[in-house]
């Protein structure tokens, strides 16, 4: 069928041979019939009066013959037919396609970032750059998508990403960067793309089969994100920080400051404990900066928030310090046994299980597919399945699992098979941590939130200290804030972020209170959720 526009000229074209005609036979009909000479013009003149029915003017009284009438009454049903039932049908949708307001098909800009396409990961990036004023725009290629996004804010244009004249069209070689952000097989055609229409400018590319890391080099890409790599060890860290006293995943920020999520272990000299009464005080130099209450980040929490087994605590101290919190977070009458289950042996379950296994504890993986490296195969949702990985003697469970909903059954049936074991899970969607915390979870990282921190990580011109933990920090300059104390600024309470060290002149300062001032060149390390740091971006700048 063809297309609305050549339907539309078609039926134009066909109209206008009909008047003309028209006009032919009323000029003969008022030579012969009437005995009237008139010229072409006036008869078209005529034809058109008729078809548009805004009457005929002097010649209407000149009709007396039977044949011309007949004519005239045709040439009205004729234009009736043309101009009001077929119009409709053939013009009108070319007018209403014209007028529609389309989307936007290019982008005209620089020194900004092209985001090839849209994802949970790119929801978490996009976040962060609109917080901290860098420009952007996402390719999407399907409409649906296109116009939710629109409606939400983002700036966005629909096209191919891995067509080069899309890329042209948003301006990729005047940008700062290309994030390939689709799947594995699309990044890698969107990064030659890319290399074709804009050599110059630097491509990063997502990864997620470390498989397929050599072939996105070999296309080109300047950098490659591998984010469920560094979430499988982070998940390993946690469920190997329940059966160890060693501080792993603390995360040094100077010198002699660290900063780490503590979970709490039934049964240890913190469950039961208030955060003003956990001794923290007695550690010198040591703080408790924020805290998870079931999924519920709290910055600073109050004194009296009580601490349980599914608290998480943020510590900063010096590292005597938080070691000396993570001993309390310990159970001291049930000591460790050293093993982990882990359910889910895609890319992070073996990379947990590797990283579990390399910290010298045992590992027990469960997976539905029968593979190299699985111990017990069978469905996790089953308590038969876990029964037979004898999941009551493991310390935790780690949930790597590729699918949410299966992940939150999972979640309620380890928790009646094994009420003791702990729950560490990955989420493949934000909006399934609270869920996962519901259902029983002690610790929850998110994949989207883990590769949109590291993608921005590289793309801003700050450093982002822990992409792959609950809490962000980060170090930033904070221009707004220069000559005015910490106190004055109010940054607690307007962001939500706790400032927990200033770097001054190659200098850490870690004793940082109220009446600190901040100068010119200073750069803040603060700590917070997502929300936080980006209301202190845009506080501080």
């Amino acid at each position: 069928m063809a297309n609305p526009a050549r339907r539309a000229g078609l039926y134009l074209l066909g109209t206008a041979v009909v008047m003309l005609v028209y006009a032919v036979l009323y000029q003969l009909g008022m030579a012969r019939l009437e005995g009237i000479d008139v010229r072409f013009i006036e008869s078209l003149h005529v034809v058109a009066e008729t078809f548009t029915t805004v009457g005929y003017g002097e010649q209407a009284a000149q009709w007396e013959s039977t044949a011309m009438l007949a004519l005239m009454i045709a040439m009205q049903f004729t234009g009736v037919a043309l101009i009001f039932l077929t119009l409709p049908a053939f013009v009108l949708p070319l007018f209403a396609e014209a007028l529609a307001s389309g989307p936007p098909r290019e982008y005209d800009g620089e020194d900004h970032v092209v985001i090839c396409a849209f994802s949970p990961t790119v929801d978490t990036l996009v976040t962060e750059l609109g917080a901290r004023g860098q420009p952007y725009v996402v390719v999407e290629s399907d409409p649906d998508t296109v116009e939710e996004l629109q409606a939400d804010g983002v700036e966005v244009v629909q096209g191919d990403p891995e067509d080069g004249d899309t890329l042209s069209a948003v301006s990729a070689d005047d940008a700062d960067a290309v994030v390939a952000a689709a799947g594995d097989e699309t990044n890698a055609s969107v990064i030659l793309a890319a290399q074709h229409v804009a050599p110059e400018t630097r491509v990063l590319s997502l990864v997620e089969d470390e498989s397929h890391a050599d072939y996105h080099r070999y296309a080109g890409a300047d950098e490659l994100i591998q984010p469920r790599n560094v979430l499988g060890e982070s998940l390993a860290g946690k469920a190997s920080s329940a059966v160890s006293t060693d501080l792993d995943g603390a995360v040094e920020i100077a010198a002699d400051l660290e900063i780490s999520e503590l979970l709490i272990q039934p049964g240890s000299p913190l469950d039961g404990s208030t955060i003003g009464g956990c001794g923290v005080h007695d550690l010198q130099g040591t703080h408790i900066v924020g805290a998870w209450f079931r999924g519920e980040f709290v910055s600073p929490p109050g004194p009296n928030r009580v601490i349980d087994e599914y608290t998480v605590l943020l510590v900063v101290g010096p590292e005597d310090g938080v070691e000396a919190m993570k001993r309390r977070s310990l159970a001291e009458d049930n000591p460790p046994q050293g093993h982990i289950t882990v359910a889910g042996y895609g890319v992070v379950g073996s990379a947990v299980a590797e990283a579990i296994t390399a910290a010298g504890l045992s590992v027990t993986v469960v997976d539905i597919e029968d593979q190299p490296g699985v111990d017990v195969v069978g469905d996790v949702t089953d308590p038969m399945t876990l029964e037979d990985a004898d999941l009551a003697s493991s310390e935790a469970i780690v949930l790597a699992l590729s699918d949410d909903t299966t992940a939150l059954f999972a979640a309620l049936v380890a928790k009646q098979v094994a009420p003791e074991t702990g729950i560490i899970a990955r989420a493949n969607e934000d909006d399934s941590t609270p869920k996962l915390y519901r259902a029983g979870a002690k610790y929850v990282l998110s994949l989207p939130t883990v590769s949109g921190r590291m993608l921005a990580s590289k793309l801003l011109d700050e450093e982002v200290i822990t992409p792959e933990t609950q809490v962000e920090v980060v170090r930033r300059e904070a221009p707004a804030l220069v000559g005015r104390t910490l106190g004055q600024a109010d940054v607690r309470a307007r962001t939500g972020c706790t400032v927990i060290a200033v770097e001054r002149g190659g200098r850490t300062l870690t004793s940082v209170g109220p009446d600190l001032r901040v100068r010119d060149g200073d750069t803040l390390v603060v700590a917070g959720d997502d929300d936080a740091i980006d209301a202190f971006a845009e506080l501080a700048t």
